[in-house]
């Protein structure tokens, strides 16, 4: 039987609907997916401005980190509650005061060269003109004036020193005994330095490359140049690694037993190039890493250590026995220390959020990135306030931030766990890197001879760091473990107030023997006051050398 013609146009009509909405659904669903795509486009065209600007930044912007917060007219997260308070230190406003509005006194240049030798030249009058040109009489002296002054600098001079060991007979049994009684003349030292080189060309090579990142090819080419004798680059490094090894490896020995049976302890690390490594290609990178004293220690000691690699048991063996507050970065590897209390940097959170702000936005509170900084900022401004006060103790330290800190790290957690950032954006990368840090950040709080953060180590690591910039890399390992050697004398010295080029003479000079005990090496540290005054001994000495010349 054949259907109506109204029910087929009506199941036309229904066929036709229900295409149409699955054609809407499908239309729907593209629709969600470009939109979906858009946005990953979106977002990730601002992940790569992002990191443009970053770049842009990071190739021609300042690279300082100090930024003012005070702007007129612009409300800080703290100053509300500053104001309101009502207990205020009054230290706290005099540092504050004299730390924006005092500026430090420019030195005369009396203060310069306060510890430069000097000698008079006098302007005479011909001997012809010392009388009277009214009466004849002979002129008198009756003083002197000062009219100018010049800085001379002597040229160095290098000269051959000719050892000959002068002998001694008995005459009487020349003639009467077998064999003749005969004495030689000796220098008495227990180790010689390594090489056709004084101690105090040693010491000189040492502080043209450690010191002066002078890399040796230059050198080379000084020695030539400025003093007429050829050297190769090969002979010096042999006077380095030699000497280096020989006079310097007891004592670095010493100091890491002192570093690792004390309290505080800071670490960082930098790539190095080395080129003959057995095994590796010469493209591969190796490390140098610093091991340093807490930052408030009396006795400073700096240690540089020669790695192949990067991996956390370098710095676990190197500390064996540390069960102090380490204070590092961020990098994972430090983990493997389990029996110290690790704190982390809080300058690298704040390089991280600085380097989260977008350009331009650096002072607007609406950014995440800037309501952090400000947290940061504010524990900064009292680490600098607590340590400016004459006499602090460890304890008081403690106490205030306690009191003071404790309080805006709260807040800067609570803030913390309320943000949310596009994946892979600078905001993420630092949201994330805090988190992952959160339970080190806080440790500096339980002992006020921690450090807030590990500026001191990285200061130390930037001598090495700019020598790379111009030697570039260690031929050989021995080469980077002298190069190790060398860095932890100079930065020691360096740490310590010390004259640095004295120092290494000092060390090469001096003769002990190989087997020394602890209290023996303990009169070569730069902080003994015996070693000090053979330091000034020999920069009287230097003085006095330089008046002669002269």
């Amino acid at each position: 039987m054949a259907k109506d013609p109204k029910d087929l146009q009506l199941r036309e009509l229904k066929d036709t609907i229900k295409e149409l909405n699955n054609t809407v659904k499908n239309l729907n669903a593209l629709i969600e997916a470009a939109n979906k795509r858009e946005e990953e486009h979106i977002a990730r065209e601002k992940v790569l401005q992002e990191q443009v600007e970053y770049l842009t930044k990071k190739l021609f912007g300042r690279s300082s980190e100090k930024r003012s917060d005070d702007i007129e007219g612009q409300l800080s997260l703290f100053n509300e509650a500053e104001s309101e308070r009502t207990d205020t230190d009054p230290a706290e406003t005099e540092f504050v005061t004299v730390e924006k509005h005092t500026r430090k006194k420019k030195a005369t240049a009396a203060d310069k060269f306060a510890d430069i030798p000097r000698q008079k030249v006098y302007l005479d009058v011909d001997e012809d003109k010392r009388i009277c040109g009214v009466c004849g009489t002979p002129l008198e002296r009756i003083g002197e004036e000062f009219v100018r002054r010049e800085i001379e600098i002597i040229r160095p001079a290098v000269k051959i020193l000719e050892y000959y060991s002068i002998t001694y007979g008995c005459p009487k049994c020349k003639k009467n005994h077998e064999p003749p009684y005969i004495v030689k003349g000796r220098e008495g030292q227990f180790r010689m330095i390594h090489g056709m080189a004084s101690a105090s060309t040693v010491a000189w090579v040492m502080y043209q490359k450690y010191v002066n990142s002078l890399p040796l090819y230059r050198q080379e080419q000084d020695f030539k140049r400025l003093y007429g004798i050829e050297i190769s680059r090969g002979d010096i490094a042999n006077w380095i690694i030699k000497n280096a090894e020989e006079f310097f490896r007891p004592l670095c020995n010493y100091f890491q037993r002192i570093l690792v049976t004390g309290q505080y302890a800071m670490a960082d690390e930098t790539p190095l190039q080395v080129l003959k490594e057995p095994g590796r290609r010469a493209q591969t990178k190796s490390y140098m890493w610093v091991f340093r004293t807490g930052e408030f220690d009396k006795r400073q000691i700096v240690l540089f250590h020669y790695s192949p690699t990067r991996a956390g048991d370098t710095a676990k063996e190197f500390l064996e026995g540390f069960h102090g507050y380490l204070m590092t970065d961020g990098y994972s590897g430090y983990n493997k220390l389990k029996d110290c209390v690790r704190t982390s940097c809080w300058a690298h959170v704040r390089r991280y959020l600085i380097e989260a702000i977008p350009k331009g936005k650096e002072y607007d509170y609406t950014h995440p990135a800037v309501q952090g900084l400000a947290y940061i900022n504010k524990l900064f401004e009292m680490e600098r306030f607590i340590h400016a006060k004459p006499g602090v103790t460890f304890e008081a330290v403690k106490n205030y931030r306690l009191d003071k800190e404790a309080p805006v790290i709260e807040a800067f957690f609570a803030w913390l766990d309320s943000q949310t950032a596009v994946k892979n954006s600078r905001l993420d990368k630092a949201l994330v890197y805090i988190r992952n840090r959160k339970p080190f950040l806080t440790n500096y709080l339980k002992d006020g001879g921690c450090s807030f953060n590990n500026n001191t180590s990285e200061r130390s690591c930037k001598a090495f760091v700019t020598g790379r910039k111009n030697w570039l890399f260690s031929d050989t390992q021995a080469g980077a473990g002298a190069s190790s050697l060398v860095y932890s004398i100079v930065e020691t010295a360096k740490a310590n107030g010390v004259d640095i080029y004295d120092y290494l003479r000092y060390l090469l000079i001096t003769p002990y023997p190989p087997d020394m005990s602890d209290e023996d090496l303990e009169k070569l540290c730069p902080w003994d006051p015996e070693c000090q005054e053979a330091l000034a001994r020999m920069h009287q000495e230097h003085q006095e050398s330089i008046l002669s010349v002269n």
